[in-house]
């Protein structure tokens, strides 16, 4: 193994989809967010296998994504996309069945005018102030979208993570005042807002991040493993440097390993003398700092000399690196590096 190995358990991903759809009464469709590529785990795999678990409507951020997941899942599945109908996407929303998620009025304009009957639906701004349409934007133009018929209208919880925020109880008022009565599907919960509890499920769910093992689900099975190839091993004696900078200084006669990964493979210049890696259970300190391609591993509490080891286990999470990355879990995922080689386990990959 020349390169790092990228381990993604698809039989997880599909049982974290069916634990969040077991959140939410029979009348609420879980769809699942596979944007990023499948938050960097491979749009087409992921796809495939939440597909096989009963998911029937899936987002993406961009129309390129939507054609991509199209390819995966053939013709049926609903595709919406969050960044609306933007510039140049006329013909591969049209010729792909995408749902844009009109964000304004010059969005609606445009897909109206380009694709009249077309399906689509509409994103509100319930105060993220990010995407969507504010409330006076929407009361303009409420009545003239209704009659051409949304396939469903949304909006996105800034502060799900954190139950105990007031924001997520404005959001959901908000959100209720500005589709008062409009009998069309809604839907405001992503991953938090479906933990979040009934008053946020709406119509539908539409889970990301807890899908891949990540946080705020703390009851997700664990989906990705990222084992790190060792090429040399070495001691060094107390009072030698290690590393770009010296920014590391043995105080003892150490062993150490250095991995074929670092910064170019989304392992975070950050993480220098602050993460960890396993062999087994064992932690091994990361010393020196992230460079490039390479990272060195006191490897001393060990009982010999391994021929990996592993950043992402079921001993340390995508959130347990983002935290000492001083980040979240979404980057970690989505920052992983194409030089690891994948493989897929617990389902069928094509």
């Amino acid at each position: 193994m020349s390169t790092g190995r990228l381990t993604i358990d698809l039989a997880a991903i599909a049982e974290n989809w069916r634990a969040l759809d077991a959140r939410s009464a029979a009348t609420v469709e879980t769809a699942a967010t596979v944007k990023a590529d499948g938050y960097g785990l491979g749009i087409g795999p992921v796809a495939r296998a939440l597909h096989a678990a009963g998911a029937r409507s899936f987002f993406v951020a961009v129309a390129e994504e939507g054609a991509a997941l199209r390819e995966a899942v053939g013709p049926n599945p609903r595709i919406f996309v969050y960044g609306g109908h933007m510039p140049g996407d006329t013909d591969m929303i049209g010729d792909l069945g995408l749902i844009p998620l009109l964000n304004s009025i010059e969005q609606m304009t445009r897909h109206f005018e380009a694709l009249p009957g077309a399906p689509f639906g509409i994103q509100l701004d319930s105060d993220m102030n990010r995407l969507g349409m504010e409330a006076g934007e929407w009361l303009a133009v409420r009545d003239l979208t209704m009659r051409q018929g949304p396939q469903l209208i949304m909006s996105h919880l800034a502060c799900a993570d954190e139950p105990d925020r007031p924001m997520n109880r404005r959001q959901l008022d908000k959100f209720r005042e500005m589709t008062r009565g409009l009998g069309v599907p809604l839907s405001i919960a992503a991953t938090g807002g479906t933990l979040l509890g009934p008053d946020y499920h709406f119509d539908m769910t539409r889970p990301g991040i807890g899908l891949y093992g990540g946080m705020p689900f703390a009851d997700a099975a664990a989906v990705v493993r990222l084992s790190l190839p060792v090429i040399q091993v070495r001691d060094v004696e107390k009072g030698e440097p290690v590393g770009y900078g010296n920014t590391w200084w043995a105080d003892k006669p150490t062993r150490l390993a250095t991995v074929a990964a670092g910064y170019a493979d989304g392992i975070h210049r950050a993480l220098s003398n602050k993460a960890v890696m396993y062999h087994g259970t064992v932690p091994c300190p990361v010393v020196g700092r992230v460079s490039m391609d390479l990272i060195t591993v006191d490897i001393s509490g060990l009982d010999g000399d391994p021929q990996a080891l592993d950043l992402l286990s079921t001993m340390q999470t995508v959130d347990d690196v983002a935290d000492n990355a001083g980040t979240i879990g979404y980057e970690i995922l989505t920052s992983l590096g194409p030089r690891y080689t994948r493989r897929y386990t617990g389902l069928s990959a094509s």
